[in-house]
């Protein structure tokens, strides 16, 4: 349950050039640990995501996810890999608005083809391990930000994911609950022996990861493992 960047270059059309987004990334994330990918807005971060997320296919380079590599796979098989394998937290929760809190877990669960009895029997378990089991039944409009971004965490997490990939979970909520967040999601993943990325602007909340790395006009660098 890891994941392996190597050597991912990725460039992006700009007039009669083009824009080097990402340069010769090697980024190793063993199971179980949390690594914060940090840096300047346009530095990078968000195209790593993207790169790591198979949502788009890098010039060059490798990219495994629980030691399948991507080369060479078709649309399908990246969106059945993303399926089984990646859980995405996005930067805003995007909550289906009809839904309530346990039914927003669920259809991701009926999407992967889960029987209701077990889809029922994991999101409970998840809304657990969020402190969100009281409110299960609530939709996102009687949610704050943070428990909707909890929900967002959960949902991410519905298919056993063997890597999560987390975009500035922290940007539209206050110093005390962005750092809760970042609590649960390290607590989750050590629990879980996911592989994490955690892309964020503020590193405030940082010091319970494994590891921070920092992109700076895409090279990766700062290499900072806790021991």
């Amino acid at each position: 349950m890891s994941l392996h960047l190597s050597d991912v270059t990725l460039t992006y059309p700009d007039g009669d050039t083009r824009l080097t987004a990402l340069d010769g990334v090697d980024l190793d994330v063993p199971p179980g640990t949390v690594t914060a990918v940090t840096g300047p807005s346009g530095s990078g971060k968000s195209s790593l995501l993207a790169a790591a997320a198979t949502l788009i296919t890098p010039d060059g380079g490798t990219v495994v996810v629980d030691g399948t590599s991507t080369a060479g796979m078709s649309r399908a098989e990246l969106t059945a890999l993303r399926r089984q394998k990646i859980g995405i937290v996005f930067q805003q929760p995007n909550l289906i608005a009809s839904l309530t809190a346990v039914e927003q877990l669920q259809v991701i669960a009926h999407l992967a083809g889960r029987s209701p009895a077990a889809a029922r029997d994991r999101a409970g378990t998840l809304l657990s391990a969020v402190g969100m089991a009281e409110l299960a039944e609530r939709r996102p409009h009687q949610l704050s930000g943070g428990q909707r971004q909890r929900i967002n965490i959960a949902r991410a997490l519905m298919n056993d994911p063997a890597v999560l990939l987390i975009d500035e979970p922290t940007s539209a909520l206050d110093s005390e609950r962005g750092a809760a967040v970042v609590e649960l999601i390290t607590t989750l993943t050590h629990r879980g022996a996911t592989a994490t990325v955690l892309v964020t602007h503020d590193r405030s909340h940082l010091d319970g990861v494994d590891e921070v790395v920092e992109i700076v006009d895409g090279t990766l660098s700062g290499q900072d493992r806790k021991r």
